[in-house]
């Protein structure tokens, strides 16, 4: 790609060299300060581009004022009297830059320098010779047709800029309606894991819930009747009733998980929600040195909602933020904002802490279930919470720019309208 874009710029100067050094094969061939200036405008032209980038707010300037002076070295060094030569096309040099360079009044502006310099020539040959009808008419023609090419010239430049800026913004909106659809296939993909899995969790936690249910009873019998006789075997009871409970617990966050939700759906006020969500939290983590910071936009619109559903997501993002900065000084950001997605409006709720973050490698599991990178859990937290948001159909993200800590993006559309 490199290659591609340098080769227009060499094969334009290979054609400057061509067509500048034809011009010095024509007469006056030996006059050295003709030759001289011809070689400035070539090396001039080679090195334009780099005076340009080095000064990028007066590289222009500069260069028009450069190329002006040499048309003007020329001129008077190819005739008997500079505004006589048969050189003076070599001011549509600067002409041309000027319509590329700038707007049309830019490009008016430096064309009017560049024919002031030109008539400028004019006033030593007055000190000679008289200034007929003829010679007006023809210095007038020539400045008219530099003012007719810079503008011919930055029409086409500025046409060009237009498709140039139409091209861009179609990209950018390529590029967006990409990311969207990668968005939505790994979405789909999700949700067909989920619905696979819920099938089969379903039917193995009822399965499993029966003989549970026998061995509590059991356990709970065992250990009333040797409480006082045997209070070895009580105790050991008492371990098979804790477990039992700890598996009936699993068993119904397994039937959460694939249980078809029953939303009850109302007119919300999402910050509200938010703010419940974070007071439980806080609660369950009363020593926690977090700092929360609040970004609510104003005149936010009523979501169709399931508050307990809504809750539990935001429970369950800010009780992650809380545990990933867990012993250290650490912040929380919950940002609010109106957003449109896929063009429905809704609202984005943001849950941004400054923890250690997701590392890459796992950021595309985090929403899959029984994936879990603590110790302690069975990964369906995340999965529960992606449920209830495509229950509500909305969509929740991690993104993936974020550079320090892990920031959540959900996507909750708005109440419709009565």
């Amino acid at each position: 790609m490199p290659d591609r874009e340098r080769s227009p710029i060499r094969w334009i100067d290979v054609l400057s060299l061509i067509f500048l050094g034809g011009l010095a094969l024509l007469p006056p061939v030996l006059e050295i300060h003709k030759q001289l200036v011809l070689v400035a405008i070539v090396v001039f032209q080679l090195l334009e581009g780099r005076l340009i980038a080095s000064l990028p707010r007066r590289g222009h300037a500069y260069s028009m004022l450069i190329k002006i002076l040499l048309s003007t070295l020329l001129l008077e060094h190819t005739g008997q009297t500079g505004i006589n030569s048969s050189y003076y096309p070599i001011y549509f040099l600067p002409v041309v830059s000027a319509a590329i360079f700038y707007g049309p009044l830019g490009a008016l502006l430096w064309t009017a320098i560049a024919s002031l310099a030109y008539v400028s020539l004019l006033i030593p040959a007055l000190q000679q010779y008289e200034l007929t009808a003829s010679g007006a008419s023809t210095l007038t023609t020539r400045v008219l047709f530099f003012f007719i090419a810079a503008i011919l010239v930055n029409r086409f430049v500025m046409e060009n800029r237009r498709q140039v800026q139409r091209l861009q913004v179609l990209s950018e909106k390529l590029e967006e309606t990409n990311r969207q659809l990668l968005q939505a296939e790994a979405e789909a993909r999700r949700a067909e894991r989920l619905a696979a899995l819920g099938q089969l969790t379903a039917g193995l936690a009822h399965e499993i819930r029966n003989p549970l249910g026998v061995i509590k009873g059991s356990a709970e019998m065992l250990s009333q009747k040797m409480q006082g006789v045997q209070p070895l075997t009580a105790e050991l009871a008492s371990y098979i009733l804790s477990e039992v409970n700890r598996l009936n617990g699993l068993v119904a966050r397994f039937l959460d998980f694939a249980r078809p939700s029953r939303l009850e759906l109302r007119p919300e006020h999402i910050s509200e929600i938010v703010d419940r969500a974070l007071e439980l939290v806080r609660a369950q983590f009363p020593e926690a040195k977090v700092a929360v910071e609040r970004q609510y936009a104003r005149d936010l619109p009523e979501i169709q909602a399931d508050r307990q559903l809504c809750e539990q997501v935001f429970v369950n993002l800010i009780t992650n933020a809380f545990q990933a900065m867990d012993g250290q000084d650490g912040t929380l950001r919950l940002t609010i904002a109106q957003q449109n997605s896929a063009g429905e409006p809704g609202v984005l709720v943001t849950v941004e802490d400054s923890g250690p973050g997701v590392p890459p490698e796992l950021r595309e599991q985090i929403f899959n279930p029984f994936f879990t990178s603590k110790k302690e859990g069975m990964g369906l937290g995340l999965s529960i919470v992606a449920k209830i948001v495509d229950d509500h159909r909305g969509s929740i993200h991690l993104d993936p720019e974020s550079q320090q800590g892990a920031r959540i993006r959900v996507f909750l559309p708005n109440a419709p309208r009565v």
